[in-house]
């Protein structure tokens, strides 16, 4: 394993990117994370991700097509690379793996700890 270390918000908007596959841009995800999760999060920490996220090789841009609605500005536009689809996979892989070892009772709470 190549070893990707993801934040929980890294792995939430990485993910969301590729649910959004070529619509994804700053307030696509934003809007995505608080429908999918209820979450808010603040477009500045979304960008922030986003351009963290395609500084390590995980997300590719492109400005897409300036647009009336946005008074001629053009969006910037993100896809996961294959460093990305590889990162989202060892994560999911790692988890379920963590998850298969929990002993059944782990998560019985009727026990009252």
């Amino acid at each position: 394993m190549k070893g990707y270390h993801l934040g929980e918000l890294e792995e939430l908007i990485l993910l969301t990117v590729g649910i959004l596959d070529q619509e994804a841009y700053g307030v696509s995800v934003l809007e995505e994370i608080k429908s999918q999760t209820g979450r808010k999060v603040n477009i500045s920490a979304i960008h922030t991700v986003l351009n963290r996220l395609e500084d390590k090789g995980f997300l590719t841009s492109q400005m897409g097509g300036a647009t009336e609605e946005r008074g001629g500005r053009r969006k910037r536009l993100f896809r996961i690379s294959d460093d990305g689809r590889a990162a989202i996979t060892e994560v999911k892989e790692l988890r379920n793996k963590l998850h298969d070892q929990l002993p059944p009772l782990a998560l019985d709470f009727s026990y009252g700890y």
